[in-house]
């Protein structure tokens, strides 16, 4: 009678969060993120679960962000019925969260299955619809911090702030190993794990004492200078005055959870203290402004201290509902600010205010948070000098700058102060949420603390399994199942960069190259010489 851990995704990536803990009396499922990042992790939404989605007792979520959260619809459209356990603030995030998710599923596909539909293909479908996010909320159980629940037959856990976004959460668990030897297993889930000095959280906390940990990695490579509230807005003022001074407008993608709510917290407070001019800001989500109200009901978790009645909202601070708001803003060429979501500009209205105004000298794009490779944020912060958005080459003008103030994610030296506090952990680290030199990264630094060895610290692959107990430590399990990711997919995943990026890259090279060209006769040679190319393989 063994205890296995499999991890379905987060492994080898910063996205995609979801174990599954597999006891001789039970099955639990932690966290059922979406892939996020270049196309080819992307698919992996649309292929079915890794697993039986009917057999699971329970599901346990860390917290509300999409890539811990956004497939749980479609968990619920292949089958679970069950409960899924998690805090209040986390519950009432998704109410609006997962709708918006199944929202963008639907309209993205309409899309898509239009350009299919005229190339004689098939249509798809999306990965779940606005029902399955209904249905899914439905089974949603909340649960108190620091609260031992039954959560599974022999599977009991409790939840711990997190730290990170308003209601996440480490989730301790305690399994039954029926080994008379050993006869409990305790294991912590980090989840995300919130830095040393967040903008609107309380600080971290989680148990010591653990038997295993499943830790996040994400900035396992870097350190960034810390800073309190006053330093924090002193920085962001040291970008916002340059970015108004050179008279365009300022385009902030920004997570419409968290992290524009601390964008519009310390702009609210710089305004009001007379720093910065009281410009008009615009918060251009729905989601971000529902997500704001849940914030201000949750005032009282909050480590803020507001300038007037919220600390989010001034008459300057506009906040957008409809399509036509969104869009009469790429009127204005000079002088607004847009915050707008997705944080890594991979959809929704900030591709929109990107395509009207990266061409721009005058404007600022000033990116808030980390950057998945692949991604176009990511793009943009390695300094690329033409883009594709929406299908229109673009290119860049605008001036790109990076905030890196506002992560929700601990630094390395956060993440090694965490791990410290955890100790002893008797038998193993499962490093997690991490791109290959971030994984490294935090490998190194937790082999420097006293009595951690290092077969202690195990880096998983994507649908890996492990045997734990305390005996033996984490033993890896053969796979009968096939792969999801195969050859080059495990190179991309490695690199995260696939052959989408290189065809989006080669594309933009190309149309320069030919346009660049003295006449029509070299352009027509070179496409000659690559149609003989293509025609040799």
């Amino acid at each position: 009678m063994t205890t296995t851990l499999t991890f379905c995704g987060a492994a080898g990536t910063v996205t995609g969060s979801m174990f599954v803990l597999a006891t001789p009396k039970a099955r639990v499922l932690v966290d059922c993120g979406m892939f996020q990042g270049t196309k080819t992790l992307k698919e992996l939404n649309y292929q079915p679960f890794p697993f039986d989605a009917r057999k699971f007792d329970a599901v346990l979520l860390t917290h509300a962000h999409i890539d811990h959260s956004g497939l749980l619809p479609k968990l619920v459209r292949a089958g679970y019925r069950g409960a899924i356990h998690t805090t209040d603030g986390t519950a009432e995030l998704l109410d609006w969260m997962l709708p918006d998710s199944a929202q963008i599923q639907e309209s993205e596909v309409i899309q898509l299955n239009r350009r299919r539909r005229r190339s004689g293909e098939d249509d798809v479908e999306p990965i779940y619809t606005e029902i399955d996010a209904a249905r899914c909320l439905r089974q949603i159980r909340h649960v108190a911090y620091d609260v031992w629940y039954p959560l599974a037959p022999g599977v009991k856990g409790r939840w711990w702030n997190a730290g990170h976004i308003l209601g996440s959460a480490s989730i301790e668990l305690e399994v039954e190993t029926f080994n008379p030897d050993h006869p409990t297993l305790r294991i912590l889930f980090s989840g995300d794990i919130g830095p040393k000095n967040p903008a609107l959280q309380e600080r971290a906390q989680a148990p010591s004492g653990l038997d295993y940990l499943v830790m996040e990695s994400t900035y396992g490579d870097r350190d960034r200078p810390e800073l309190n509230d006053a330093a924090r807005q002193g920085v962001l003022l040291d970008e916002m005055l340059p970015a108004l001074q050179a008279g365009g407008n300022v385009i902030i993608p920004a997570f419409a959870v968290e992290r524009s709510q601390e964008l519009l917290s310390d702009l609210v407070t710089l305004m009001a203290e007379g720093r910065l001019p009281k410009i008009p800001v615009y918060l251009d989500s729905p989601l971000a402004t529902r997500a704001t109200e849940v914030f201000e009901r949750h005032a009282h978790l909050l480590d803020v201290d507001p300038a007037g009645e919220s600390p989010f909202r001034a008459p300057n601070i506009h906040f957008t509902a409809s399509a036509e708001q969104s869009q009469q803003l790429n009127r204005i060429n000079g002088g607004i600010v847009i915050i707008s979501a997705s944080g890594m500009c991979e959809a929704g209205r900030i591709r929109h205010h990107l395509r009207h105004n990266i061409w721009r000298p005058d404007a600022t794009v000033l990116l808030s948070g980390f950057q998945a490779k692949g991604t176009l944020g990511r793009l943009l912060e390695d300094g690329a000098d033409r883009v594709r958005i929406m299908g229109e080459e673009l290119v860049v003008k605008a001036r790109i700058r990076r905030l890196d103030i506002y992560s929700g994610h601990a630094d390395r030296a956060d993440l090694l102060d965490w791990a410290q506090a955890r100790l002893p952990i008797h038998r193993g680290v499962f490093l997690t949420h991490g791109e290959p030199d971030a994984l490294a990264g935090l490998s190194r630094g937790l082999l420097e603390m006293e009595g951690m060895l290092d077969e202690q610290i195990v880096v998983p692959s994507l649908d890996q399994t492990y045997r734990i107990d305390r005996a033996k430590g984490a033993l890896p399990v053969a796979s009968e199942a096939p792969a999801r990711l195969v050859n080059s997919g495990v190179e991309a995943l490695k690199k995260g960069w696939d052959w989408h990026n290189e065809m989006s890259v080669f594309s933009l090279d190309l149309h320069q190259r030919l346009q660049g060209m003295a006449n029509d006769k070299e352009r027509l040679k070179l496409i000659r010489d690559l149609e003989k190319v293509m025609a040799r393989k």
